[in-house]
């Protein structure tokens, strides 16, 4: 494998004996070999980058960018209190996008950066939400790191409007009794009992329960908001005996390795292979659960602020999705067909 490292305006390349190669190499003006670290360096430029490309165009490559920016991005956002999630996130999108074009991202231009999101979308795929998290990541780092206004003048593209799978009643009942492991099934029930986001129900501990007022303290959800839920009479007994029998201490649902509580992925597996044991054929995740709960609320003739509150959603606009996928008024409208049958 050829081995390209962009840094300090210099290109390294590391290259087994490839005699082809190494002719063509030696032909960039600027070109020089370095017998202590055995690779070749030559200076960055546009033209230079291009050449070397189109000389490794069908060898493998492995691509280091300089990573002193991303250091300095990462703590510009730690200073911000940004949370850990998306710290990974815009780390991981700023790299992406200099890995593909070969480039530090201070040489990256607004054209550039259009045709990548335009290849993410048309080549890659995609979703909105994808996308608008990517521009995000980017925005941050080429508007508030880098100084630079071009990055404004990109427009995100409108989300797509996706009502969320709801699960009735009966199905939520038939996943938690699919499984038979307590702590599993105390998990999933914790969930939909109290309309958390698996990010949230990971990081529960022990002292976030509170029995006698039937609630549950989520800390620093998300946006590093803290609030409360409610949390039923049947879970509350659940969580009773699971706690006698695991006898958490640090999290309420701890993972494999000590001190460590229940990763987000194991979460979501468990309610996947849930599902796989009932005969429920919607496209659902861990996640729906909590969809599912507030639209029950609402049935239910909960007023919508408070779901609001419970879901500790900042904008009462994303509440308002519950009432789009609520049957409680549709059931009661008579369908005209009925209607015409009926009187015959």
């Amino acid at each position: 494998m050829v081995h390209l490292y962009v840094k300090n305006g210099s290109i390294f390349i590391s290259i087994p004996y490839l005699k082809t190669k190494i002719d063509l190499i030696r032909k960039i003006k600027g070109s020089s070999w370095n017998s202590i670290n055995r690779q070749w360096v030559l200076p960055f430029s546009d033209e230079n980058w291009k050449i070397v490309r189109n000389i490794f165009q069908d060898t493998k490559l492995f691509i280091k960018i300089d990573d002193n920016m991303i250091q300095f991005l990462k703590k510009e956002m730690v200073v911000r209190k940004y949370s850990e999630k998306t710290i990974i996130s815009y780390i991981f999108q700023v790299k992406e996008l200099s890995n593909n074009l070969g480039k530090k991202s201070e040489e990256i231009s607004n054209n550039e950066v259009v045709d990548y999101l335009c290849y993410l979308i048309e080549d890659v795929g995609l979703s909105t939400s994808s996308i608008n998290t990517i521009i995000s990541a980017l925005k941050f780092h080429f508007g508030v790191i880098l100084k630079k206004d071009f990055i404004y003048n990109i427009k995100r593209p409108k989300k797509d409007k996706k009502l969320p799978v709801i699960l009735n009643i009966q199905e939520v009942k038939a996943i938690i009794l699919s499984l038979k492991n307590l702590k599993h099934k105390a998990l999933l029930m914790t969930t939909y009992s109290s309309g958390l986001r698996v990010s949230e129900i990971v990081k529960l501990k022990p002292e976030n329960i509170d029995s006698k007022r039937k609630t549950i303290f989520i800390e620093g959800g998300k946006g590093r908001k803290d609030r409360y839920s409610i949390l039923s009479e049947v879970c509350i007994q659940f969580l009773r005996d699971y706690y006698i029998q695991y006898k958490p201490r640090i999290w309420l649902f701890p993972g494999q390795k000590p001190n460590t509580h229940i990763s987000t992925r194991t979460a979501q597996q468990i309610f996947a292979n849930a599902v796989k044991k009932t005969n429920i054929k919607k496209n659902v995740s861990i996640h729906s659960l909590r969809h599912s709960f507030a639209t029950h609320l609402l049935e239910n003739g909960i007023d919508i602020r408070y779901i609001q509150e419970l879901l500790g959603h900042k904008s009462l606009k994303t509440t308002e999705i519950y009432t789009h996928v609520s049957i409680k008024q549709i059931e009661n409208i008579i369908n005209p067909l009925d209607i015409i049958f009926n009187k015959s």
